[in-house]
């Protein structure tokens, strides 16, 4: 076991996403998972059905004791759904894990449909967040929000992630799932300029957790030592066979199949 990794973010009782699915990507992918939980969501493969606040002073000593104890390799937030949740897990990265990378995933709408991100609090995730950020991962609707343009084709997402490197995080890295064609195109910027990974889309509707699993196991990468470029990598080919794979589980945008990486004893 090598990388520690420290997550802020809501709790998926499907299992599919949040932090469930950070916890059985960084396992799968040989890091160490920790948590401090924004909040409790009743969810399936279908929607969210409720959410249950976690009060702010308890998110604070969540990371508070993590990081004073065990420490962290690198940080990932995902849903941070509210004004105050942003700030506090903003000033706790400043105060307690200065230098930490911290990977960004701007979680705004489940895959059914519902949103987690209340609209005021947009204003704070691009103003408190972005620039704390190693790297942020939005997906396409996710980028044209915090943005302000439209995406339409890959000249877009290119403006669109320059836009967003302007706001202070290090790197962009633009994921394309939500653009049609067979071809699926994720988008890196960094100070080097722009990489592009494609590949062929996978048709299924299994996909439930993919951009809190990317941004995961891209962090995992991070805290292993490995460089950004190869941490998306890995981080892209892992989640590419976690689709593959998918238990099918559910009626609605079902899981991933997150444990491929792991070969039980035989009995």
């Amino acid at each position: 076991m090598k990388g520690r990794v420290l997550i802020a973010a809501g709790s998926d009782s499907g299992g599919g996403a949040g932090i469930q699915a950070d916890i059985k990507a960084v396992t799968a992918l040989g890091g160490y998972a920790a948590t401090a939980i924004t909040a409790l969501t009743a969810q399936d493969t279908h929607t969210v059905h409720g959410i249950h606040e976690v009060p702010l002073d308890f998110i604070r000593q969540q990371m508070q004791v993590v990081l004073a104890d065990i420490g962290a390799d690198a940080i990932k937030t995902g849903m941070l759904h509210r004004r105050g949740v942003i700030e506090v897990v903003a000033e706790a990265v400043a105060e307690h894990a200065p230098g930490v990378p911290l990977v960004a995933d701007p979680v705004m709408v489940a895959k059914g449909g519902a949103r987690l991100l209340d609209e005021d609090a947009t204003e704070a995730a691009i103003a408190l967040l972005l620039p704390l950020a190693y790297v942020v991962t939005p997906n396409i609707p996710e980028a044209e929000v915090l943005s302000g343009l439209e995406i339409a084709d890959l000249d877009g997402m290119k403006r669109a992630a320059e836009k967003l490197k302007s706001l202070g995080p290090k790197a962009v890295l633009l994921k394309g799932g939500h653009m049609s064609g067979e071809t699926l195109t994720d988008l890196l910027l960094t100070d080097d300029g722009f990489e592009a990974f494609a590949g062929p889309r996978i048709e299924t509707a299994h996909t439930h957790g993919t951009g809190c699993t990317t941004a995961s196991a891209l962090a995992c990468g991070l805290a292993q030592g490995l460089t950004l470029k190869d941490a998306f990598a890995r981080a892209r080919a892992y989640v590419q066979e976690a689709i593959r794979s998918a238990p099918g589980y559910g009626s609605g945008h079902g899981p991933l199949n997150h444990a491929h990486t792991v070969r039980p004893p035989s009995p």
